[in-house]
């Protein structure tokens, strides 16, 4: 998904700044851009498992190239965020999605006075089993 939202601010944006968040338990990506070459999880021990997945040679040069940085958030902080969005704006957000509001709290004095756009979706979430 960061690929294709990295390329949509490319093409459609105007001087956009894309920051990808990941759980600090499936930080592959994080680790990728700092290493330079794809990196696998060895465990990948998160609610957000909509981020479990490897990056492939497809979307790691597009990332490479058009993705600013990447913020890491615990467990802890991806179910705060994900509480609070179901509890201020009434949206059924999955904890994959959650991540990215989970960052935007975490570096919120980076983000002061800018405009921010977050993609929240909600198809993933086991209504049995919250975890708040």
């Amino acid at each position: 998904m960061i690929a294709g939202t990295a390329l949509s601010a490319l093409y459609f944006g105007d001087d956009c700044q894309v920051i990808g968040c990941e759980p600090e338990a499936a930080d592959d990506a994080y680790r990728s851009m700092i290493s330079g070459k794809i990196e696998s999880n060895v465990t990948a021990l998160t609610i957000a498992d909509g981020l479990k997945t490897e990056l492939g040679d497809i979307n790691f040069p597009i990332i490479q190239g058009h993705v600013d940085s990447i913020i890491r958030v615990s467990e802890i902080e991806i179910i705060s965020a994900m509480r609070l969005i179901w509890e201020r704006l009434k949206i059924l957000a999955e904890p994959s999605s959650a991540v990215a509001f989970a960052a935007l709290i975490k570096e919120k004095s980076s983000f002061k006075g800018k405009k921010v756009g977050i993609i929240i979706s909600g198809g993933n979430v086991d209504l049995s089993n919250l975890p708040f």
